[in-house]
């Protein structure tokens, strides 16, 4: 790399490191671009931690889509956009995406895209609402009611009937009503359970639970199923009313909530960002609008790749 870096001493870090790290994982670099390379990453602490960040970004994406070979196919679009970063970010995820709406074509019977809200009614008479970006799988058979909830959030009204029960498989665990509304949030690979009626009991890695009106408890294939807790509910679930209500809460999981309510993707890739702190109310149709306040309140800063992919760093 030439003097396009040198004067990237009045550039954001992180606009660099995502630079270098589309001409590093386009393939070889010439001797001079790596040695260029190597100083910038000497130069300062944060200019490696920043590449860092980028590179766990950018593994983290791949991820998504297990075929290999599509991500090569975007490789080679690399090599031919390498000065581009942002272009090359922006494709990626634009493949990523085509590869989630597929999947959930195929897997889920009713789904909703970002920002809208659904409700439908099963067979039964019980209500499935949905939020932003959510998805469900309904199986009807036999003495069991089942619904899986593959992403998103939902806050299910089941009909009683003891012959039948009604369940809602998500992040490898199972919530059984009894008699009950409730709210499921997935957050990444953990569900997120507030019971607004009566009860339900979760039940995950061979134990169960049996959480009570007010309550809120979260499970998890690698997390137990944790005690349960009094919330308020109203807050836990006024994305029902437009609204989205944070008290205390890691900004990984403020972030992957408004994620559902745009166009897009936002991300979080230092964990020490995503562990800071935040509350606030905020509307569920502007959640960019909510990511402004949460940086000048948090004192964190953004990368634009466009409105359609924002990364917040610290």
């Amino acid at each position: 790399m030439n003097d396009e870096h040198d004067r990237s001493k009045g550039d954001d870090i992180h606009d660099v490191a995502t630079e270098w790290w589309v001409k590093r994982d386009a393939g070889a670099m010439p001797r001079s671009d790596r040695r260029a390379f190597e100083k910038w990453l000497a130069e300062k602490p944060e200019h490696r931690e920043a590449f860092e960040e980028i590179e766990l970004l950018c593994s983290q994406v791949r991820a998504i889509r297990p075929e290999r070979a599509h991500v090569g196919a975007f490789a080679s679009r690399q090599r031919r956009i390498a000065s581009v970063a942002s272009a090359a970010l922006v494709a990626l995820f634009v493949l990523m995406l085509s590869w989630n709406e597929l999947s959930l074509l195929l897997r889920a019977d009713f789904r909703t895209v970002a920002g809208e809200t659904r409700t439908i009614t099963l067979d039964d008479g019980s209500r499935v609402h949905l939020g932003g970006k959510s998805a469900i799988a309904v199986n009807y058979r036999g003495a069991e009611r089942k619904v899986t909830l593959i992403e998103g959030e939902g806050w299910f009204e089941a009909e009683p009937n003891a012959a039948r029960p009604f369940v809602v498989a998500a992040a490898s665990g199972s919530v059984t009503a009894l008699g009950t509304t409730f709210d499921i949030a997935l957050i990444g690979d953990i569900a997120r359970v507030t019971v607004a009626k009566h009860r339900v009991t979760i039940s995950s890695q061979g134990g169960a639970k049996v959480v009570s009106e007010g309550q809120q408890s979260i499970f998890g294939p690698e997390t137990s199923i944790s005690s349960p807790t009094i919330v308020d509910v109203n807050d836990e679930t006024a994305w029902r009313r437009g609204k989205l209500i944070f008290r205390n809460r890691p900004l990984g999981e403020v972030v992957a909530t408004l994620a559902r309510y745009h166009q897009g993707y936002l991300l979080t890739p230092s964990a020490a960002v995503r562990e800071l702190r935040v509350s606030g109310v905020f509307d569920a149709d502007d959640p960019l609008g909510a990511l402004k306040v949460i940086e000048e309140s948090l004192d964190i800063k953004a990368i634009r790749l466009t409105n359609y992919l924002v990364i917040l760093h610290g």
